[in-house]
């Protein structure tokens, strides 16, 4: 048996498709799904979900939203998301280094708004380089 999986952005679905497993990154920690898991309703962080289909994994990068498990379907509601394979690993390398740049610059500033635009940015550029592929040093 499978799960039946569908990742939907306001843009675009990402993802529609059954899958074995799937690990999401919810707020309070990554959270791996199975057939036959309970109900369930969790928020979403930043990060990279990961779904088993067959013996591949596919990473997607999401960026905070929501996730619903029932009977075994599993519908993932994100601001936005964007498949591993279709990130270039450069550019998404670039953007992290841009984005440490940044935090690293509002860290020693006084602007709370702008240490807090900087982090999420920073989670924004790591979980599209990790979905890519890209190693990220902590």
């Amino acid at each position: 048996m499978t799960l039946t999986v569908r990742v939907i952005a306001p843009d675009k679905t990402v993802w529609d498709s059954s899958a074995e497993e799937v690990i999401l990154p919810s707020t309070t920690g990554q959270l791996g799904i199975l057939t036959g898991h309970a109900p369930l309703l969790t928020a979403l962080d930043i990060g990279v979900m990961r779904v088993r289909a067959g013996k591949e994994w596919v990473p997607i990068a999401l960026m905070g939203g929501f996730a619903e498990v029932e009977n075994n379907e599993l519908i993932i509601l994100v601001n936005s998301a964007e498949r591993g394979d279709k990130i270039d690993r450069e550019t998404a390398r670039k953007k992290f280094t841009e984005a440490e740049e940044r935090r690293a610059k509002a860290e020693q500033g006084d602007s709370r708004q702008e240490k807090i635009q900087a982090n999420q940015a920073l989670k924004r550029a790591r979980a599209r380089l990790q979905a890519a592929g890209g190693s990220v040093s902590v």
